[in-house]
């Protein structure tokens, strides 16, 4: 494997190159009209053009993509997560074509890439499942009465897809019918498949994560839990592991039912399995993401290793060394999501450019990015700028951290997610480790807090002022 493209952009395209030079391997970049000038084709050894700005007409154009590779002699293609990272028809196709994908087959990404597929897979396994069906429904009177005998609040979800898309709370019979013929419209039109079903609704859950890697050869470790909780939208905004809440005995039950999940999907790679965890500390199998997660650098840090690294040896054939008696947990990494949003107007995309970037430097303090000062947000993608991760010996430690690199970074001309960073670490709720999945929604009030930072100011303002009028008595006071 000498030659690698990287099928992605920002910060994801960044951090993948930086192991495949620290490798020796060639790095390949591919980039749209709006991205000509981007970070990660200025650090790639090639650069290619694949099409217009939307990602339809580039960063999804797998033909085009395919081509480039065919051209240029490339190896093999690693996706980063989003676009085409768990697309198995893409997957088939760089197998015909000889292309190698760093990444799981067709085969493990078709079976986890249906949350209804995915329970049938691993049904055989033992692991723990959330009450509901494990099959698709469309009659809706017919689910009604089973939402009714699982009993209410449930969950009307789309089998395909996620990030929240097709996801429906139903509090009550009422507004059943409706909210299921809301997901299946949704669902419809976000992922082309209108099938649904239901599940519990688990009150108060934590949602946690386990990073597991397996080879070709039959060995597959865990690599501890990220805890994901703190979530606006269904979408994770911070991150952490370890989980302040996972004893050692809980943290290896869900290790080895992770471990399970990965060989019912016959799997090669890095992947996740996602639980929810209840207030009674049970715990339910969500799903698979069968790439690399967004929030892969919290597990990095804890545990010394790089999961690029690990994943491109896997896709060359290479057997894991790693034994998981030999895994230990060191310290507790945290991971704040900048999105150029802003967080005071319900996280709405700031479109402009970037004045002033100035990223946070320091031991134990870890910024993957994806821009530079003077570069614009283009419109057609995710808004995330980076990835802020610190890392310290304690959880409070690390908290700490983190609110001194969000004081150190340095962003004008746009809003973006720092001062909701800040918020999150300083509250009570987060800072004690008692929250669950609806800490954003209980907690974040962007006009209260607002207020609150504009009596702050006014205060300050007034001190200033105060002590600016009076600064002739202060001197000869201090003088005497």
């Amino acid at each position: 494997m000498k030659k690698v493209l990287v099928a992605n952009r920002g910060e994801i395209a960044c951090r993948v190159i930086k192991t495949l030079k620290k490798m020796g391997i060639v790095s390949v970049a591919i980039y749209s009209d709006a991205d000509k000038q981007a970070l990660h084709v200025k650090m790639a050894d090639e650069a290619y053009y694949v099409g217009a700005a939307p990602s339809t007409d580039s960063y999804l154009q797998q033909d085009k993509i395919i081509s480039i590779c065919l051209e240029h002699q490339v190896d093999a293609i690693h996706p980063g997560y989003g676009f085409l990272s768990e697309n198995a028809i893409f997957a088939q196709k760089l197998s015909k074509n000889n292309i190698k994908l760093i990444g799981p087959s067709a085969y493990s990404m078709e079976i986890m890439g249906d949350k209804l597929s995915a329970k049938q897979a691993v049904k055989d396994f033992g692991i723990p499942m959330v009450p509901g069906t494990d099959y698709s429904i469309e009659d809706v009177a017919e689910a009604k009465k089973i939402a009714i005998n699982i009993g209410f609040p449930v969950l009307v979800k789309a089998s395909a897809g996620g990030g929240g898309k097709g996801m429906k709370l139903v509090n009550n019979a009422e507004e059943f019918e409706d909210q299921m013929q809301l997901a299946i419209n949704e669902a419809s039109s976000a992922f082309g498949n209108g099938a649904v079903f239901i599940e519990k609704f688990v009150t108060s859950p934590r949602h946690i994560e386990i990073q597991i890697l397996a080879d070709s050869y039959g060995n597959t470790v865990y690599l501890f839990e990220r805890e994901c909780s703190v979530q606006r939208r269904h979408q994770k905004v911070i991150e952490e592991a370890p989980s302040a809440i996972l004893t050692p005995e809980l943290r290896k039950k869900m290790g080895e039912a992770a471990v399970n999940v990965a060989k019912a999907a016959k799997y090669e790679g890095a992947g996740t399995v996602e639980f929810l965890v209840d207030d009674q500390l049970n715990f339910y199998f969500l799903e698979m993401n069968t790439r690399l997660q967004v929030e892969h650098p919290v597990t990095e840090m804890i545990t010394g290793l790089d999961l690029v690294e690990l994943q491109i040896r896997i896709a060359r054939g290479e057997k894991l060394t790693l034994k998981q008696e030999d895994l230990q947990i060191d310290g507790h990494a945290i991971e704040l999501r900048i999105y150029a949003e802003d967080p005071f107007d319900n996280f709405v995309p700031s479109i402009n450019t970037l004045k002033t970037y100035s990223i946070p430097k320091g031991d134990g303090i870890r910024v993957d990015n994806g821009y530079e000062q003077g570069d614009s947000i283009p419109i057609y993608y995710d808004p995330m700028l980076a990835k802020l991760t610190v890392h310290a010996a304690t959880r409070t430690a690390a908290i700490d951290k983190m609110l001194k690199a969000i004081q150190d970074y340095r962003i004008e001309g746009i809003s973006s997610t720092l001062s909701f960073g800040s918020y999150v670490m300083k509250h009570p709720d987060f800072y004690s480790g008692h929250f669950d999945t609806n800490f954003v929604k209980k907690n974040w009030n962007p006009e209260a807090i607002s207020a609150h930072y504009k009596s702050q100011r006014k205060v300050a303002a007034w001190v200033f002022k105060t002590m600016f009028a009076q600064k002739d008595s202060i001197l000869q006071k201090i003088k005497c």
